[in-house]
């Protein structure tokens, strides 16, 4: 009798629950990639904003609109308002500028489409990477360089370790600072 169930739990149970377990893994794994998060997301935003021109051309720090990225774990986007501390002067008459004019007079926020995303689950502080003297362009790429901005880089476990263990290859003004952590309660907290 007991081999006969034995028997019956290797046959019928074993194979189904493997098969769920696997499907649940899959299932998980990929409904959690958001569509964000791969390398080439590349959105129309509501204006056609030019890095290029604004952070390359002009030299305009990162900082001034992205505030707060060297005391926040978060760089914000920046508001209607501070594209507006200069187009209230300057280009008012380009249509990409009379859109955002239109949008600040009706006191709405510009809603951007975010690109780069760490998981919910994971932990990043710009701050920490930014008071360690690592250059945007490390996660972000040559901003300077782009019309439209999209993702460049990989946000995921793997990469952030892959970094975070060879920094100093990868980023050779970092010669002086330790690697980052590789353990876990570092981003899952």
């Amino acid at each position: 009798m007991k081999k006969s169930y034995l028997d019956y739990i290797l046959r019928n149970r074993l194979p189904v629950t493997i098969f769920v377990v696997l499907a649940a893994f899959a299932l998980t794994y990929f409904a959690s990639r958001a569509e964000r998060d791969g390398v080439g997301y590349t959105p129309d935003q509501p204006i056609n904003y030019s890095h290029k021109l604004h952070a390359g051309t002009m030299n305009i720090d990162c900082q001034y609109c992205h505030v707060g990225v060297e005391k926040s774990r978060h760089a914000m986007v920046p508001p209607t308002e501070t594209c507006m501390n200069c187009h209230t002067v300057a280009r008012k008459d380009r249509p990409e500028i009379i859109k955002l004019t239109e949008i600040y007079n009706e006191g709405k926020a510009l809603e951007w489409k975010r690109i780069h995303k760490v998981p919910d689950y994971a932990y990043f502080s710009h701050s920490v990477h930014v008071n360690k003297g690592i250059d945007c362009v490390a996660c972000h790429g040559e901003i300077t360089q782009a019309e439209k901005v999209g993702q460049v880089q990989s946000f995921t476990m793997n990469s952030c370790l892959n970094c975070h263990r060879n920094a100093h290859d990868r980023l050779p003004e970092l010669k002086n600072i330790n690697n980052g952590p590789d353990y876990c309660w570092a981003c899952h907290r």
